[in-house]
């Protein structure tokens, strides 16, 4: 490698495929990761698709959060593997003290109810909503 690096674009796009059912990963010979990606100039990264389901690994719940998600506190944030690659997003759906280790989620993306800002979003899996 040369050592100069570029970053992938495409985050609102990738938050967009998120949400119409049709997320993805970049994978790479050494790696899988989700856009922004941090790669070398001679890396090659192949689009993979996201596997439908994730589990989550890891949560927490937020009581005092930013301001930009204010009017949605409290509310659990969950690290969720999902194959090879692992998310962290908002789990939506379910009251977050129920968010349980090993709870099976889908992802997409929705939009913060105080900022209109996008973000990544779990819900518990074959359920269907909006929150």
């Amino acid at each position: 490698m040369n050592g100069e690096i570029t970053r992938e674009t495409g985050y609102d796009a990738w938050l967009d495929a998120l949400e119409a059912d049709e997320g993805y990963y970049l994978r790479g010979d050494s790696r899988a990761t989700v856009p922004p990606a941090v790669i070398g100039e001679d890396d090659e990264l192949e689009r993979e698709t996201l596997p439908e389901t994730g589990m989550v690994e890891s949560k927490t719940v937020i009581r005092a959060p930013h301001p930009d998600f204010e009017e949605d506190a409290p509310y659990a944030i969950a690290i969720v593997e999902f194959g090879p690659v692992t998310l962290t997003g908002q789990v939506t759906g379910i009251d977050p003290e129920a968010v349980e280790t090993g709870l099976e989620v889908e992802a997409t993306a929705l939009e913060a109810e105080t900022s209109g800002k996008r973000f990544v979003a779990f819900r518990p899996a074959g359920e269907v909503s909006d929150r």
